[in-house]
């Protein structure tokens, strides 16, 4: 049976995968920075490392078959060293990706696209066999606005384009699927929910599951800024999650690759606010 690591494991979507797996039976190892705090799901061992030092990464790789990999950085300067480090042991690549990357441009839209895809250009030449999960904008990203929806019920911030909004269960059950099924070597999987949907709409979502009105406000992009540095984010971080809120393309796009591969459908926005509408009150 394969033995999986788990890049990003106290993550969203790669606690998720974790669980998953775990509760599936493989046996996976989680790589975190610090294995004091990790909030896994007992039966996961810890691997302590930081994939900034590649040397930590391959002790963590001794006796793995696969990775599941989230880039955690905002480019991709030290990938090919860390690519290098997982190929000498081992055998598959799942890379979390982004939808948004389009194959056809040579610059993409935003930052953060333009990182996947020179992600996904190292990754095609590592000599790796590669899956790329192409994710659409992740349903837990919406927890950020937790703080807001309990202290006035007012969500703002710069708008987005609408997208098809997706559970991070249904990432990680597709990650865990063609992380240990064979058939998927080259492929790039784009994932989505079923349904388009604003900020706005997500918002009005996650008011219906807890019960009250809560309600979305566009803010210029110069205050989100301010507010975004006031709470101590990285600048850099904060200049790219802004150009992506004020470049990012609308999409239409709403694929059924979650249901063809795991044979569930994607659940909708609604279900995954429902179920952590908790979170909110």
């Amino acid at each position: 049976m394969a033995k999986i690591l788990v890049t990003g494991a106290t993550g969203n979507v790669g606690r998720e995968v974790t669980a998953q797996l775990v509760s599936a039976g493989f046996s996976v190892r989680a790589f975190v920075r610090d294995a004091r705090a990790p909030r896994l799901p007992q039966g996961a061992e810890l691997a302590e490392g930081d994939l900034a030092a590649p040397e930590t990464l391959e002790r963590a790789l001794d006796g793995i078959d696969a990775v599941f990999l989230v880039w955690p950085f905002l480019t991709s300067d030290g990938a090919s060293a860390v690519l290098a480090t997982i190929a000498r042991a081992a055998r598959r690549l799942v890379y979390l990706s982004s939808s948004g990357v389009n194959e056809d441009a040579d610059r993409q839209t935003d930052p953060i696209n333009q990182l996947h895809a020179d992600m996904e250009s190292l990754i095609e030449t590592s000599g790796l066999e590669w899956i790329i999960l192409r994710a659409n904008t992740i349903a837990s990203n919406a927890l950020g606005w937790a703080g807001q929806i309990r202290d006035g019920g007012v969500v703002r911030g710069p708008d987005i384009a609408a997208t098809a909004v997706i559970d991070q269960r249904d990432v990680a059950a597709v990650a865990a699927r063609v992380l240990t099924d064979d058939g998927h070597a080259g492929a790039k999987h784009v994932l989505t929910g079923p349904q388009v949907l604003s900020r706005a709409e997500q918002v009005r979502a996650i008011g219906a599951a807890i019960g009250r009105p809560v309600r979305f406000e566009k803010v210029p992009v110069r205050v989100a800024r301010d507010r975004m540095l006031a709470d101590g984010r990285p600048p850099a971080l904060v200049e790219a999650l802004l150009a992506s809120a004020e470049t990012r393309p609308a999409s239409d796009v709403v694929t059924s690759t979650v249901e063809q591969i795991t044979g569930t459908a994607a659940r909708t926005f609604r279900e995954w606010a429902t179920d952590h509408a908790h979170d909110f009150r």
